[in-house]
């Protein structure tokens, strides 16, 4: 594993710690399928229905022209996570009539900073 990579891992760890803490349930992490891959998968009971969180997690050293890592979640990326999600969906039924919501979590590193900049996704072209 390179050092980005580990990084990349601790980013997350770090991103799925303050959603537990903030009452989320951890549903998958990493999940794969034929058109990509979906860091983060959370769950929170909300009224009468299930709420399910999808969160991309951009680790980055420097803010640069990407803005954190703001800028790598395109139109393709969003396209394919959207795929994705409709994988995991039709993997898990009961998700039918959960509200899902779509975060990008930009981690500013080296992690000791601990700041996470949070940006709601609208649209995923589809995806619920």
């Amino acid at each position: 594993m390179s050092d980005s990579q580990r990084q990349g891992a601790k980013a997350e760890q770090h991103v799925k710690e303050i959603l537990i803490r903030h009452g989320w349930r951890l549903l998958d992490q990493n999940w794969r399928c034929r058109y990509g891959e979906i860091d983060l998968l959370l769950t929170k009971k909300h009224s009468m229905h299930n709420r399910v969180l999808v969160v991309e997690v951009k680790a980055r050293r420097h803010a640069g022209i990407d803005g954190w890592g703001a800028a790598a979640f395109h139109h393709t990326n969003r396209r394919c996570l959207a795929r994705t999600v409709a994988c995991w969906q039709a993997d898990n039924p009961w998700s039918e009539t959960s509200d899902f919501e779509v975060l990008l979590a930009l981690v500013a590193l080296p992690l000791p900073s601990r700041q996470v900049r949070w940006i709601r996704i609208e649209s995923l072209n589809g995806a619920r």
